[in-house]
């Protein structure tokens, strides 16, 4: 109803799977425009990005640094230096060039500003494959599926 008076603008969810945005999409008079999700190298939600894009909803990552936990990563660290970036440059840019919306939280202003700085740079087709090849289905949150709304 807020939509559709023009009171808000858009309609986003957060940690959708295909089920979820499947029973949503079988109801919802407005579509959701976002679907933020636990997104990094080592959870790349396959199947929900194609679902997403096939119906036109725009993802956004949580966790892109999957919490700190691929800042040492080896993999990444090799193209990383060929750049002259951070660990955390190239996955953002990873996350860029997958059409993926990404804001990765830090307090710390360098690490702001080190964050956006990933316009100069792009991964090749083979450096996007050597990360897209680091998927695991790892999270560092809870699952979607399995998680008990009842605590």
């Amino acid at each position: 109803d807020l939509y559709e008076q023009g009171k808000i603008k858009a309609i986003g969810v957060c940690n959708f799977t295909v089920t979820h945005l499947e029973n949503l999409l079988s109801f919802a008079r407005i579509k959701p425009v976002v679907n933020q999700v636990e997104f990094h190298p080592r959870l790349q939600q396959v199947e929900l990005r194609s679902f997403c894009d096939k119906h036109q909803i725009q993802l956004e990552a949580w966790a892109p640094l999957m919490q700190g936990g691929l800042l040492e990563d080896e993999t990444i660290l090799k193209i990383a230096t060929k750049y002259g970036k951070s660990n955390s440059q190239v996955i953002l840019r990873w996350d860029v060039q997958n059409g993926v919306i990404t804001i990765p939280k830090s307090v710390r202003r360098e690490r702001m500003m080190q964050n956006a700085d990933i316009f100069d740079f792009t991964l090749t087709d083979e450096e996007m494959a050597i990360i897209d090849a680091m998927n695991l289905e790892q999270r560092v949150g809870p699952n979607p599926d399995e998680y008990d709304f009842a605590l």
